[in-house]
């Protein structure tokens, strides 16, 4: 009897320890609810930020003078080499002069036989021993044969070939011994003016109103006159260290292509480019106190961008925004958020639309510095 007792009394004292274990654990922090997960968030700010369009386009110098003949003849002399430096004026070819000379005295000869005519008739027109018409008819012969030797002269003149143009020679496409004449299709070189190049490059008609509509005036010239500078991407991948200026545009669509016609113009004091150059226009667009949000703080449903901002309570609510234009891994927003909002910025796939979260403020040109890197080469 008094071992039951005792089995109930030590039953009775393990219920009560247990009980009282129970109560510790159910007050204890461990058991208290957990505080919602950290998300970075952070305060979007304006920011400029430009984007760059490339094109391709093909270098000229801003004079390309064709040399041709101006009469027929073999080439006696080539007097410069390919690349080398000219002055207008400075000769380039001479051309066989032989038979002109020949022609020439010729042609000189019958200017002076036409001239004693003329002198011969003269006193006998004052006696009225022969009528003025002869006379008239004499000074006509005349001047027929001064023409015939001025012709004459002036193809031995074209023989010395000049540079119409200060610049640089071209390819020399006839040398010594070759027959030349003004009908030939090819020039006998080029000489090239390449202090300044013309860049030619082509907007399709969409990216030329784009162009427009972000240019400021009211007319093309002024829109052109305002425009940014552009950049120019070498053919081997570098940057050339000169800006460009963008000139003209035909301001018209080509049917056949579809395409508008732009050329812009770089300074070249080291002739580092010259003509028949290939490589690729940066076109800038600007976008001023943009609102900007890095592609990783969104993602896509249903074909529209959201993303989601720190709302009342510290709830991340969904929003959907309007994208104006994409550069490197950034967003630039038409509409959805202000300057007003925080945004969180990483690990949007765990989220869902009302769902507390614990900020984590981070600062908003860390999560937008990729943004330095504009363009790739």
């Amino acid at each position: 009897m008094k071992k039951n007792n005792l089995y109930s009394i030590v039953g009775m004292l393990a219920i009560v320890w247990l009980s009282s274990c129970g109560n510790k654990q159910e007050n204890s922090p461990a058991a208290a609810q957990m505080p919602p997960a950290p998300f970075p968030v952070t305060k979007l700010q304006p920011k400029t930020i430009t984007s760059f369009n490339e094109y391709p386009t093909n270098i000229e110098g801003i004079v390309n003078s064709g040399v041709r003949a101006k009469s027929s003849g073999y080439i006696q002399q080539v007097l410069v080499d390919e690349g080398q430096k000219v002055r207008k004026g400075q000769t380039l070819f001479r051309l066989e002069t032989q038979s002109l000379s020949q022609d020439a005295g010729a042609a000189k000869a019958r200017v002076n036989v036409a001239q004693v005519e003329v002198d011969k008739l003269i006193p006998l027109v004052e006696k009225n021993i022969i009528s003025p018409v002869q006379l008239e008819t004499a000074k006509a012969n005349l001047a027929q044969a001064q023409a015939n030797y001025s012709s004459v002269t002036a193809n031995i003149g074209y023989a010395t070939i000049k540079s119409p143009v200060d610049g640089y020679v071209g390819a020399i496409n006839f040398r010594e011994g070759t027959l030349v004449s003004p009908g030939d299709s090819m020039p006998l070189t080029t000489v090239s003016d390449i202090s300044k190049v013309y860049a030619f490059f082509s907007l399709n008609e969409t990216q030329y109103l784009d162009f427009l509509q972000n240019a400021e005036g009211k007319s093309l010239k002024e829109k052109l006159a305002n425009y940014p500078d552009v950049n120019l991407i070498l053919a081997n991948g570098s940057m050339y260290p000169e800006k460009g200026k963008i000139q003209t545009s035909t301001g018209q669509v080509n049917q056949n292509t579809g395409t508008v016609s732009l050329r812009a113009v770089f300074n070249n004091p080291n002739q580092l480019l010259t003509n028949g150059n290939s490589g690729k226009i940066q076109v800038p667009t600007v976008y001023e106190n943009a609102i900007v949000v890095p592609q990783e703080a969104t993602y896509e449903q249903q074909g529209k961008i959201m993303l989601f901002t720190l709302g009342e309570g510290n709830k991340a609510v969904n929003t959907i925004v309007k994208v104006k234009a994409t550069i490197d891994n950034l967003y630039v927003l038409e509409s959805g958020v202000d300057t007003n909002d925080k945004i969180i910025t990483t690990g949007v796939g765990k989220l869902k639309n009302e769902m507390p979260i614990t900020p984590q403020e981070v600062s908003f040109d860390e999560v937008t510095k990729p943004i330095s890197t504009l363009f790739k080469n």
